[in-house]
């Protein structure tokens, strides 16, 4: 997941989407790749420190049926990461080659906003299968959009997609639908860069809620309407990398 962008809801889409993964039967982790803004270890709800192995291996945190790895798991919370940009690309290389994954039929990283020393360390490390691109709809989000989206396209790395996140709000009073960010940025981004746009989440009250109970919404209620738009997304990818 990147975006180029902070404040899109990476993390958020990240976690969903790797839960609805996982409901498809697959074998799924989660790397938090944003060192020094972790929040995976909150949105999953456990502050549980990774062990390792006689080899040296370190043994991610399960929850949810989901393997998971992340600086928060390292670090109380008040404990910034105060990191140059060599310790950054070491933490980075371990969490990709020193965790004890196993077998995996997918392994989603939430990347911290930007191009810079993490996403290259990224491309350098590991063969990616593909990149999704969060953006929301507002042209100020879909300029760092694009730049995410152009930068692997420079490393040779396919965008699989675009995701627009906060897409909409619809007033539980009323049932109106209220375009906040403005509409069509996400279509009209993803039809330039001749990728699909892979699903509208919108700004949801549960959604929040669940994520700050450390429950993300696709585990905790299947009804939803956002866990229904994680679960076609997540539908579309299976049969995309498959192929």
């Amino acid at each position: 997941m990147a975006s180029g962008k902070g404040g899109v809801g990476k993390s958020t889409v990240a976690a969903n989407l790797a839960v609805a993964l996982e409901q498809t039967g697959a074998r799924v982790g989660l790397c938090d790749c944003d060192i020094y803004g972790p929040s995976i270890s909150q949105m999953f709800g456990t502050r549980e420190r990774p062990m390792a192995t006689e080899e040296n291996k370190i043994v991610p945190i399960e929850q949810y049926g989901l393997r998971l790895m992340s600086m928060g798991f390292l670090l109380d919370d008040t404990s910034p990461a105060i990191l140059r940009g060599p310790m950054v690309t070491r933490y980075t290389q371990q969490f990709l080659r020193q965790v004890e994954w196993g077998e995996l039929d997918y392994l989603v990283l939430d990347l911290p906003p930007g191009t810079g020393d993490i996403q290259l360390t990224i491309v350098q490390t590991v063969a990616l299968s593909g990149a999704i691109v969060v953006t929301t709809p507002q042209e100020v989000a879909l300029i760092d959009a694009r730049k995410a989206a152009t930068m692997f396209d420079k490393v040779n790395v396919p965008v699989l997609g675009l995701i627009e996140n906060m897409s909409y709000f619809v007033s539980p009073s009323d049932g109106k639908r209220y375009d906040i960010f403005g509409s069509g940025g996400g279509e009209r981004e993803a039809k330039r860069l001749r990728v699909p746009l892979l699903g509208q989440i919108p700004i949801d009250i549960a959604t929040r809620e669940a994520g700050d109970r450390g429950i993300p919404i696709v585990g905790e209620d299947r009804r939803s309407p956002v866990t229904a738009e994680f679960k076609k997304i997540a539908e579309h990818l299976r049969k995309t990398l498959a192929q």
